[in-house]
């Protein structure tokens, strides 16, 4: 997240069974890959998988304003 590419990371409580769900941003697919291949859950083996799916239009809110008081 401080390097700016994650939107959002969250579960996702689905009645047919609970998964994961990441928003991320990237120049390129390779870096997509390369970064869902790094992740530690991924690496780990224990049975869990990534799919990567475009999102080819979307539309981010932007946070409340915080004041500076």
């Amino acid at each position: 997240m401080s390097k700016g590419n994650v939107v959002a990371f969250g579960p996702v409580w689905d009645p047919a069974g609970a998964y994961g769900i990441g928003i991320v941003q990237f120049a390129d697919d390779m870096a997509v890959r390369s970064f869902a291949a790094d992740d530690p859950t991924i690496k780990g083996g224990a049975g869990f998988r990534v799919e990567i799916h475009p999102m080819p239009r979307g539309v981010i809110t932007p946070g409340p304003a915080v004041s500076a008081a």
